[in-house]
């Protein structure tokens, strides 16, 4: 309908409103741009390497920020990670970044179990989101994440081949994090046998299974220098704080006696390229892959371990509630039954221990019936003995009572017989 059709319509008196600006929900981009500006956001790195291969320098030429933190010793009884987080801020951009490292790894004469603590680790932050998620009163937009967005692995320039651990940790790694390979300290080695090196550790990856993380190339906006760093993996780096006067600008390098190594010349080594891939384009996408690839297989197998599923045994779908009643019913069932197994038990024990009872009862009257037994034939023995003793006793007097009888007589006689001795010699005289 032409514009002249509308106002003969409408009437040449009624007033016309004009619009303030364009009305439509394209804005909508806009409004989540700004909405996530003001909240701001976070990033997680994992910087897995030996000591001394230059992690923390990485870290500080990256984000061109001098970070707290102690060096590390090569006298470490086993594998710690150490996690330091610092709030950065470029234009009106807030980013929360946490760096985690490795300290104490590679420096163990037995390495077997050094990839363990990593993966407890990322474990731990992915536990503590499910948690954060399966409470009733979640708080999701105020937590902080923790899960591990990038693992930075370090590679010694050996010029040669991966490690043993190197590829062990890795393997272990690829499912929970993504992980990409970099050269450390790549001025080690020459121009051909760093090409020569990143053949090789391609071609070992590839053999081994381990899958590293692949830059995005279904968005068309970055989807041709994306391909294009892919092609370059692993990336070969430097990382130096110090800044040289090269020309009339002042760089980043590395000062030798035979030369001077530029951090952020594309010539010399891969920097500039790890900075762009890992900041400035796909930043955004290794916290989406996280979330949705990582974190996602980590909350599936956890709760399926639980008992947790989204389909019963013929295909159709289960829902929570569901799924919550069947594992509380078959909970209950065997608490019921291991409860009447335990009431079983108990009835048994007691059965058992009645019957060493009565058994130590039986054995008890036994003992005492024979002590009481002996008891009565040691009586009688002594009661005999002591009649014994009394009819000895008893003779024993009889036979004193005669001899004092006996004795006396005589006495009696012997004094009778004297006074007739003296009569007589009375008389003589």
């Amino acid at each position: 309908m032409a514009a002249t059709d509308i106002a003969r319509q409408v009437g040449e008196d009624c007033r016309t409103v004009p619009l303030a600006g364009h009305v439509g929900f394209d804005s909508l981009p806009d409004q989540l741009v700004n909405k996530s500006v003001s909240q701001g956001f976070c990033f997680n790195i994992l910087c897995v390497g030996e000591t001394g291969l230059g992690k923390s320098t990485l870290m500080d030429t990256l984000f061109n920020t001098k970070f707290e933190g102690e060096p590390a010793t090569h006298t470490q009884p086993g594998v710690q990670l150490r996690s330091s987080t610092y709030d950065l801020q470029e234009s009106n951009v807030g980013l929360k970044l946490t760096i985690v490292s490795t300290v104490g790894f590679g420096d163990q004469i037995n390495k077997e179990d050094s990839y363990k603590p990593i993966v407890e680790f990322i474990d731990a932050q992915f536990e503590a989101y499910l948690q954060e998620e399966l409470k009733i009163r979640r708080v999701l937009h105020t937590y902080h994440d923790s899960r591990i967005h990038a693992c930075l692995y370090f590679i010694a320039p050996t010029g040669h081949s991966l490690k043993s651990l190197d590829l062990v940790t890795m393997k272990k790694l690829d499912s929970k994090v993504n992980i990409i390979p970099i050269i450390a300290k790549s001025d080690a080695i020459s121009k051909s046998e760093l090409t020569k090196f990143k053949i090789k550790i391609t071609s070992e990856l590839v053999s081994n299974g381990v899958q590293i993380y692949q830059f995005p190339t279904d968005d068309e906006s970055v989807a041709e220098i994306n391909g294009t760093m892919n092609a370059h993996l692993p990336f070969a780096v430097i990382g130096s704080t110090e800044e040289l006067k090269i020309g009339n600008k002042m760089m980043k390098a590395r000062q030798y006696p035979w030369g001077t190594v530029q951090v952020e010349n594309e010539a010399h080594c891969d920097f500039v390229k790890l900075r762009e891939m890992l900041i400035r384009v796909n930043m955004e996408d290794l916290r989406e892959q996280t979330h949705s690839r990582h974190y996602e297989l980590y909350r599936r197998c956890k709760l399926e371990e639980m008992g947790f599923k989204d389909t019963d045994p013929d295909s159709k779908p289960f829902s929570l509630q569901e799924t919550y009643e069947a594992k509380r019913n078959e909970f209950l069932g065997e608490l019921q039954k291991k409860e009447e197994e335990m009431r079983q038990m108990f009835v048994q024990r007691v059965k058992e221990k009645e019957a060493e009872l009565k058994e130590a009862e039986k054995e008890l009257h036994e003992k005492f019936d024979r002590l009481k037994k002996l008891h009565q034939d040691e009586k009688k023995k002594l009661e005999d003995k002591k009649k014994s003793l009394d009819d000895e006793v008893n003779a024993f007097k009889q036979r004193k009572t005669a001899a004092e009888l006996l004795q006396s007589q005589g006495s009696q006689a012997g004094g009778s017989q004297t006074l007739k001795r003296d009569k007589e010699k009375k008389n003589f005289f």
